[in-house]
Order: C-alpha cells, then structure tokens, then sequence
C-alpha cells in the first residue's frame, strides 16, 4: 500500500514513520514537509499514485486546505483518499475538510501507541464503503 504523509514537524513525520513500521500492513511511505512539494510530486507524469494522503492542515508554504481542495480539483488526483491528519480539533476546521472533500479526519494522537492504532484503523478501512456512504458521522476519527 502506497501512502504519503505530508506533514512540517520533524518529529511527527517521524512518529508516523516508526508507526507505520510496527504495523502488519504492507506499506511504502512517502514523507513530505510542506504542501509545495507534496502537490509537485502528486502532479508528476506517471508517478505511482497513492491509495491514502494523510494531510496535516497548518504546513507552511502550502497548507494542508489548500492541497485538499487542489486535490479534489484535478482530474487524475480526485479519486485520492485523503486523510485530515492534525492537532486541531476545532468543528471549523472539521467542517471545512469535510465539506472540501477530505474522507476521514484524524486528531493527532497524543502517544505512540493511539497512533498506531489511528493509522492501523484507516489503513484498514474499506475504503470502497467508507467512501461511497460518506457522512458527517463516520468522517472524524475517534480512539
């Protein structure tokens, strides 16, 4: 399973990683630290698409909003399933991803253990069914 992480802070790009190392799920992890370069590497011909983003909302350069919504506005990136991955908890920002587009929004855990089980949950997600019955009660992440 292809995923990207696309996230300013060192050290939770680095907690993602060693997470997703613990998990039985096959995976290959792609790390970015802004938003430019993320949406850079997503329009280039013929990379191998991912089958999850997981977006932080507050990167510099490009935010997370902003990916999202270009995301969903290109042709060959809109299918993507995208994942809200942040320290906001605030109904605006949950709000606003939601109606963006985003498929799931994750708080950012507070230890290594919840995120584990964060990232196992989505990366296990029927994808398919989550994304076809989306709705406001199934869209944020709780642990």
């Amino acid at each position: 399973m292809n995923i990207i992480l696309a996230d300013d802070d060192a050290d939770d790009r680095m907690l993602f990683e060693d997470a997703i190392d613990e998990i039985v799920v096959k995976t290959n992890l792609s790390l970015f630290n802004d938003g430019k370069d993320l949406m850079e590497h997503l329009l280039q011909p013929g990379i191998s698409l991912p089958e999850i983003v997981f977006l932080d909302l507050n990167m510099p350069i490009k935010n997370g909003m902003e990916c999202l919504k270009e995301i969903r506005q290109t042709e060959n990136l809109k299918h993507l399933c995208v994942a809200i991955y942040s320290t906001s908890s605030s109904e605006k920002d949950i709000e606003d991803t939601f109606v963006n587009g985003a498929n799931i929004y994750i708080n950012k855990p507070n230890s290594f253990k919840e995120l584990k089980k964060a990232i196992e949950r989505v990366l296990k997600l029927n994808w398919q069914y989550h994304t076809s019955a989306l709705n406001r009660d199934n869209f944020l992440l709780r642990i």
